[in-house]
This record gives structure tokens, C-alpha cells and sequence, in this order.
């Protein structure tokens, strides 16, 4: 799954950007990855490793939920889309 989510444009006139996707290791774990940042410059990556895919899937949905709750929107979503 991978979701894009994105503020308003900020006084400064760049919106800010949080892109969140799972993805499968070579020993069959699963890895949160959580790239932030403005638009336009290079963000911030984060990586969690998770033992299984269901782990995985209920880390991304309450990163969602945060920083949905802090005012970002989705904007693209691809893949299972899980939990609403």
C-alpha cells in the first residue's frame, strides 16, 4: 500500500508532503517507510520493520490517522487500502 498526503500551501507557499508505504524484506518481514518534508526539498525518511503484514498495516493507518488529524489530506492512494 502506498498513500500520499499533503497540506495546504503554507505561508511560505510550499505545501507540506508525508508519503507512507509497506514494503516486503527479503526474510518475509514487513518495513513502514515514512518520507516527510516540503514540497520541492528533500524529506525526512523514517523505516520500521514489523514481523508481519498485519503489524505493518495497522502502523500505516494510525500514522494516517495523525497526521490526518494535524490537518494533511490524502491525495493519492494505491494498493490495499485497509482499515478506512
Amino acid at each position: 500500500m502506498r498513500l500520499y498526503l499533503q497540506t495546504p500551501p503554507t505561508a511560505d507557499g510550499y505545501p507540506r508532503f508525508y508519503h507512507l508505504f509497506l514494503q516486503e524484506d527479503l526474510l518475509g518481514g514487513w518495513m513502514l517507510v515514512k518520507e516527510s518534508g516540503q514540497q520541492g526539498l528533500s524529506g525526512k525518511i523514517t523505516k520500521t520493520h514489523f514481523a508481519d503484514h498485519e503489524q505493518a498495516m495497522a502502523a500505516l493507518v494510525k500514522a494516517r490517522d495523525a497526521q490526518t488529524k494535524r490537518g494533511y489530506r490524502v491525495v493519492f492512494v494505491k494498493g490495499d487500502q485497509g482499515p478506512a
